[in-house]
C-alpha cells in the first residue's frame, strides 16, 4: 500500500476554497441524509427478519445456492449460519442480484410446501417494511445485465459506503481540492472535478462489468485532484507525508513523480487485493485528472497562478523586505533621510502593495519635492489595488500632498488619472474627481477610460442626491459614451 499527502499548503481566508467545502458538505449531506435514513430503515426491517421464521426458510436454501454456484466463500457463510449472524447473512444475500432473483421464482418456496404461507406472510411484512431503494438507485451497478444509466456515473461519486469510507474521502478532498481550486478557479474547478469523477466511473465500469455488486465513492474524483495537483506543479519541489507498506516517513520531491507512483499503487491493489476496492475507479481519475490539466495549461494563454509551496514562501519571506525596513528605520532615527530613502525605494519594491512602506518612503522623499522618489512614491500610492475606505483616504490625502509639493509639478500618467477619478467620487471627493477628469480630458482627450470615468463620476453624483451637478455632465457624458448606463440613472433620478 502507497499513498502520500502534500504538507505545503494551508488554505487562506483571504481566499477560501469554498467550492472544496461546498463539496465535502454535499458529500456529507447525501450520506447522513437519504443514504442514512435508508439504512436505518433498513436494520429496522433486519430486526423484523431475524425475529421471523424467514432466515429458518431462506438461509439454508442461500448456502444451497453458494454451493451450487460454487462460490468460494461458503466456508464463511456456513460459519456465520453457525454463529446465528442471520443480519449479516441477509445483507450478502440481497447483494446477490442471481439469488434475489431466485427468491422471487415460484419455485423458491413451492406452493406445496408446509412452510409456504408463514414464509410469503414473513416475505410480505418484511419488504413492506424496506425503504424505498435510494443508494442503489444512484450507485454504479456492475450487474451482467445491468441497465445503461450514465447518470450514475455521476451520482455515484457524491454516495459512500460508510463513515470512515466518506471522512478518508473528505480529508483527501480537502487536502488536494484547495489547491487545485486555487489555480483553476471555482467554475474550471468544480467542471474538473465532475469530469474527474466521470472519468474513474467509466474505467472502473468497463474494469468491473459483469461482476456484480455496484460501485459508489468519491475516489474517483478525489484522485483526479491528485492528478491534477501533480500536473500543476510539474518538477517543483513539495513535501510529502508517505507510507509504503509499514514504513512512512516525510520527502520532498517533484510533485509529477507522485503521478506514476500512485498509478503504479492503484494497478498493484488492483491486481493483488480483491474487488472490495474500485482500484480502477482511482486509476481512470488519476488519468482523467492529469488528462485535463495538462490540456488547460498548454491551451491557456495566460499561465496559471500555482500556489506556491512552503519552501517558496519561506524563501520569499527571506527576501531582504524585513532588512530594509529596519536599515530605513534605524537611519532615519540617525537623522541620515537621504540613506533612508534608498532603503524604503528597495522596500517598495519588494512589497509594492504595502501601505505602511509606500507611506514612509513617500514621506521621506517629500524632503526633495523635486526629486525622482517623491514621483514613483506617489505613482506607487496612486495604483493600489485595494478598494477599502481607509485606502481611498491614503491615497487621497497623498494625491493632495504630492499636488501641492512636488516640483517642477505633478506628473500624473493618463491611467493614473482615470483611476483616481473614480475612486475620489467613490469616497465622496467631488472636486478632485471632477479635476482629475478635466485633466484627463485636456491631456489625453481619445483616451479608452474617458466615458467610463465620466460615468461613473455622474453615476456617484447622482446616487449621492447631487442630481443638478451630475447634470451638468450629462451633454458631455452623451457625446463620449452614449451608450452609458449613468445616463439612464441621471435621467431617472
Amino acid at each position: 500500500m502507497f499513498y502520500a499527502i502534500p504538507l505545503e499548503h494551508r488554505p487562506t481566508w483571504r481566499n477560501p476554497p469554498w467550492m472544496t467545502v461546498l463539496l465535502i458538505v454535499v458529500n456529507m449531506i447525501v450520506f447522513w441524509g437519504p443514504q442514512r435514513s435508508e439504512e436505518n430503515a433498513r436494520d429496522r426491517a433486519a430486526t423484523y427478519y431475524v425475529s421471523s421464521p424467514l432466515p429458518a426458510i431462506e438461509v439454508p436454501r442461500f448456502l444451497a445456492w453458494l454451493e451450487e454456484t460454487g462460490d468460494k466463500h461458503l466456508k464463511e457463510a456456513r460459519a456465520l449460519q453457525k454463529a446465528g449472524n442471520h443480519r449479516m447473512l441477509l445483507r450478502w444475500m440481497e447483494q446477490e442480484d442471481d439469488f434475489q432473483q431466485r427468491l422471487k421464482s415460484p419455485s423458491f418456496v413451492p406452493l406445496q410446501d408446509a412452510r409456504y404461507m408463514d414464509w410469503k406472510s414473513a416475505r410480505t411484512q418484511y419488504e413492506g417494511r424496506l425503504p424505498a431503494p435510494f443508494t442503489r438507485k444512484w450507485a454504479q451497478s456492475y450487474a451482467k445485465d445491468a441497465e445503461l444509466r450514465p447518470v450514475t456515473w455521476l451520482t455515484a461519486t457524491f454516495l459512500h459506503g460508510s463513515n470512515g469510507h466518506l471522512i478518508g474521502n473528505m480529508v483527501f478532498l480537502f487536502l488536494f481540492g484547495f489547491s487545485v481550486e486555487l489555480a483553476l478557479g471555482r467554475g474550471l474547478y468544480l467542471a474538473f472535478y465532475l469530469l474527474g469523477g466521470l472519468g474513474g466511473s467509466l474505467l472502473a465500469g468497463w474494469a468491473y462489468a459483469g461482476m456484480g455488486s455496484y460501485g459508489l465513492g468519491a475516489s474517483g474524483a478525489v484522485s483526479a485532484l491528485m492528478g491534477m495537483y501533480a500536473v500543476l506543479y510539474r518538477l517543483r519541489r513539495v513535501r510529502f507525508f508517505y507510507q509504503l507498506f509499514f514504513y512512512f516517513n516525510y520527502v520532498t520531491a517533484p510533485a509529477l513523480l507522485l503521478l506514476p507512483a500512485w498509478i503504479a499503487n492503484e494497478l498493484l491493489q488492483h491486481w493483488l487485493s480483491g474487488k472490495g476496492v474500485a482500484y480502477m475507479a482511482h486509476l481512470g481519475g488519476l488519468l482523467a485528472g492529469a488528462s485535463l490539466m495538462a490540456l488547460v495549461m498548454l491551451v491557456r494563454r495566460k499561465p496559471l497562478e500555482v500556489p506556491v509551496t512552503q519552501d517558496e514562501a519561506e524563501a520569499a519571506a527571506d527576501d531582504g523586505f524585513d532588512a530594509h525596513v529596519a536599515s530605513a528605520q534605524r537611519l532615519a532615527q540617525g537623522m541620515k533621510f537621504e540613506q533612508a530613502l534608498g532603503q524604503w525605494r528597495a522596500a517598495a519594491q519588494l512589497r509594492p502593495q504595502d501601505q505602511k512602506v509606500l507611506s514612509a518612503w513617500f514621506k521621506t522623499a517629500l524632503l526633495w519635492p523635486e526629486g525622482e522618489d517623491f514621483h514613483r512614491a506617489a505613482r506607487r500610492i496612486f495604483r493600489l489595488h485595494a478598494h477599502d475606505e481607509q485606502t481611498l483616504q491614503f491615497q487621497h490625502a497623498s494625491y493632495r500632498t504630492y499636488f501641492e509639493k512636488a516640483k517642477p509639478g505633478a506628473r500624473l500618467q493618463p491611467e493614473d488619472m482615470a483611476r483616481l477619478s473614480r475612486r475620489f467620487a467613490r469616497a465622496h471627493q467631488w472636486g478632485d474627481a471632477e479635476k482629475l477628469f478635466n485633466a484627463l480630458h485636456k491631456t489625453a482627450p481619445t483616451h479608452p477610460e474617458l466615458g467610463e470615468t465620466l460615468g461613473m463620476l455622474v453615476s456617484a453624483l447622482c446616487h449621492a442626491g447631487r442630481r443638478e451637478q451630475a447634470a451638468l455632465w450629462g451633454p458631455q457624458l452623451q457625446q463620449l459614451a452614449p451608450g452609458s448606463p449613468a445616463l439612464q440613472v441621471l435621467g431617472g433620478v
